[in-house]
């Protein structure tokens, strides 16, 4: 059951870096013609809602303590 414990400990970071760290992506919009293209490029960041990084977060935690008392008990 140590194995639970710290693979909570690896949602519970990924869950608080979630809350910091945007995703960014990029998106190309355009046309073609024969050889010739025309297009504009954008980038967009986007975080992750902060309810997902709660529910990992708290699973996370649940994870824990599930696996630290399972090793006690």
């Amino acid at each position: 059951m140590k194995l639970l414990f710290w693979f909570g400990v690896a949602i519970g970071v990924l869950g608080l870096l979630s809350l910091v760290i945007p995703i960014a992506h990029n998106e190309r919009e355009g046309f073609s013609a024969g050889g010739v293209s025309v297009g504009i490029q954008t980038q967009h960041s986007e975080r992750v809602s902060p309810l997902v990084s709660g529910a990992l977060i708290l699973g996370a935690a649940g994870m824990m303590i599930a696996g630290r008392s399972a090793v006690r008990g």
